[in-house]
């Protein structure tokens, strides 16, 4: 099992805004030993028969935020940030997001997981995500800062030279971090405002495990599953069923709209029939029925091998929802 450790105080790039940090990406490293890892290839459950997207479910949803959670996770965070700046006499209103898309059905958080599945989409918007829940409509934008607050926020002054701001892993050891700031008479806290906001939502104590490990392991099974030979197979078929369709020398659903160069018209007539093709093809093989399958699989294998700092990941998961509760 990978241990979990929190690194020494140590200085990173330039602060980003407080949202921001959220949206940091750091992909888990794939386990070696072939397409199955050191275990090779899983044995499957039930293989269901084109499972509309809706329907599927993986282990690693119990520990995966739904887009209501990441946006009420996100205001909560802001919510911290606004009180460290009102610490230091600033009044910040903090990042304005969009509201949560889907006009409040279930949502369908593996949608495109395996690329278009759904006939109806394809039919109606091409490989067109925006404005359907699939894609962000509206960019996160943060509020303009005087250079006083500018500091508090960033734990560096602005246009700074020479240097990146001292941070720390988790909020236990920001305590011991000397930012070298002051303002309004008190220390900057390592980091400014914005880190702090993060690590007392994301990394209160030491034993903090990283906000991105449930990520990182459901991008590990994704990229097994890629490697496993039944889903080989399947896309093998798939392409030679778009192949037929007239759409040669596609390998994955996820090459369609740079292959056909589709970049610009997502959403047009020549991107709808390829989409709509796309998703026969899928149907034909049972594209989906058979990756989720599989994904499912090394999924279960990877919650196995975690599941010591799964179970702190969750607590501590159940942790920020308490937390988020007390701010109202």
């Amino acid at each position: 099992m990978r241990a979990v450790r929190p690194a020494p105080a140590r200085r990173l790039p330039a602060a980003l805004p407080a949202l921001a940090l959220l949206a940091v990406v750091l992909l888990s490293g794939c386990g070696g030993g072939g397409a199955g890892g050191a275990g090779g290839e899983p044995e499957l459950g039930p293989v269901a028969d084109n499972p509309a997207t809706a329907t599927l479910a993986f282990p690693m949803d119990a520990y995966t935020d739904t887009e209501a959670e990441r946006i009420r996770m996100g205001q909560v965070q802001q919510v911290l940030v606004s009180r460290c700046m009102a610490r230091y006499g600033f009044t910040y209103e903090g990042v304005k997001t969009a509201a949560p898309s889907g006009g409040g059905g279930a949502e369908d958080r593996h949608r495109h997981l395996f690329g278009l599945a759904d006939p109806e989409f394809a039919a109606a918007h091409g490989y067109d995500k925006s404005g359907t829940g699939g894609d962000p409509a509206v960019k996160p934008v943060a509020p303009q800062l005087s250079d006083s607050a500018y500091v508090v926020m960033n734990g560096e002054q602005r246009g700074a030279q020479g240097g990146v701001p001292l941070d720390a892993p988790t909020e236990e050891e920001a305590a011991r971090v000397d930012s070298g700031l002051t303002a309004a008479g008190q220390k900057v806290p390592a980091g400014g405002c914005g880190r702090e906001g993060f690590r007392k939502l994301y990394a209160p104590t030491k034993d903090s495990v990283d906000l991105l490990f449930a990520f990182g392991l459901s991008s590990e099974a994704h990229e097994r599953s890629k490697q496993d030979s039944r889903v080989v197979n399947a896309l093998r078929k798939w392409s030679a069923c778009m192949d037929k369709s007239g759409y040669g020398g596609i390998g994955t659903p996820y090459d369609v709209v740079e292959e056909l160069g589709l970049e610009n018209d997502k959403g047009g007539p020549r991107a709808v029939t390829a989409a709509k093709a796309d998703v026969a093809c899928k149907r034909e093989v049972n594209l989906v029925g058979i990756w989720a399958a599989v994904e499912k699989a090394y999924q279960e294998r990877l919650v196995e091998e975690h599941a010591q700092t799964l179970a702190l990941y969750a607590k501590q998961r159940e942790a920020r929802f308490k937390l988020a509760a007390s701010l109202g």
